[in-house]
């Protein structure tokens, strides 16, 4: 049962949490205003599409990124004050165990990860589609993509020289078609190629195509042909934000496709998936350091105890960076990329428990 400490704890922690996540968004959102304002301006965006559309999802899913660092900042924030006002000196000597006063605590955390975790696998990703549109309405430059090669289920190769999204248009493109035993079975290749927008169907130009196998080996040549293929453009030139806008199943399948094609955005990818379980759970390890680092007063104040916790934050975003790296350059398990930085700080949040209890 909740004692009155425990309310005043978590009424502190929610209050400051919720205080801070509303500053630090506020400041995003003028910043980010001030960068793209004269492009919404130039393309005309509606401004109630700028609310709605972008900004409120803007804040939504900028906001849960880094609700684990603002959780850790507000936990040094509120316990540091205490210890400061020595609010927390009538605890230490209620001759209760240190695991007593850490029980609001967990309780707060926990309420903030499983919010997070709600949002990153249902909520975040639909929010992410609308954000996407908008900014690919409004906003966006054109995608252009060079020297792409990828091989297709079915034994189905393509390569095209660029594509250029201002106009829609494949420049050289080759499809390959090969037999389970590595035959070529047929050749299609086209000056130009365009698809037609959410459909399998595709227009080529200036076309050659030569069907494999002796002694009906064929060429022809077609200066306009409308055929079929099993890909569509939109899975060739893809953004590397994608992901953020897909479910989680959607995420598995699209993985599950970029790995028969050999691509080198698998990574990318799977770090995305993990990452949304992994970073609600880095709640209570931040909470934990955040509480033994600030629970004792300092002769240089709070000050003090906020710039440990802001060079935590930095040492921790710094870990992130080096495992998303060594899994994107060198091949490291996505997985445990994801996870290192928790398991590490969760060592260090262990051993400054360890060293407050005594």
């Amino acid at each position: 049962m909740f004692k009155i400490l425990d309310r005043y704890i978590l009424k502190k922690f929610l209050s400051t949490f919720f205080f801070m996540m509303g500053i630090i968004m506020a400041l995003a959102v003028v910043f980010d205003i001030s960068e793209k304002l004269s492009e919404f301006i130039g393309n005309k965006a509606p401004l109630n599409e700028i609310i709605f559309d972008y900004y409120f999802n803007f804040v939504l899913f900028h906001g849960n990124m880094f609700s684990s660092m603002i959780i850790f900042i507000s936990v040094i924030w509120f316990t540091a004050k205490m210890a400061q006002e020595t609010e927390i000196i009538p605890m230490w000597f209620s001759g209760r165990s240190i695991y007593r006063f850490m029980r609001p605590y967990v309780f707060g955390a926990t309420i903030l990860m499983l919010i997070s975790l709600v949002l990153n696998h249902f909520i975040i990703p639909r929010a992410n589609k609308v954000r996407l549109d908008f900014e690919e309405k409004y906003y966006r430059d054109k995608m252009y993509v060079e020297d792409y090669h990828a091989e297709f289920p079915n034994n189905e190769v393509v390569y095209f020289s660029s594509y250029g999204s201002e106009n829609g248009l494949v420049n050289e493109m080759v499809v390959e078609k090969w037999s389970e035993d590595r035959k070529l079975l047929s050749f299609i290749k086209s000056r130009t190629a365009k698809n037609i927008k959410g459909t399998n169907k595709w227009k080529l130009t200036d076309c050659y195509v030569r069907k494999v196998g002796y002694p009906k080996d064929a060429l022809s040549h077609h200066s306009d042909l409308d055929t079929v293929f099993q890909f569509k453009i939109e899975e060739m030139a893809q953004r590397e934000n994608i992901a953020e806008a897909m479910t989680y199943t959607e995420l598995k399948q699209l993985i599950a496709r970029e790995k028969k094609k050999g691509s080198e955005n698998v990574p990318n990818y799977q770090i995305q998936l993990y990452q949304r379980t992994s970073y609600p759970f880095a709640a209570y390890v931040l909470t934990l350091i955040g509480f033994v680092v600030s629970s004792k007063k300092r002769r240089g104040g709070i000050g003090i105890n906020i710039a440990f916790g802001l060079l935590i934050v930095f040492i921790y975003i710094f870990v992130m960076k080096v495992a998303a790296s060594m899994t994107i350059k060198v091949g490291f398990p996505a997985y445990l990329a994801v996870w290192l930085p928790n398991f590490i700080f969760a060592c260090l949040a262990v051993a400054l428990f360890k060293k407050a209890q005594k």
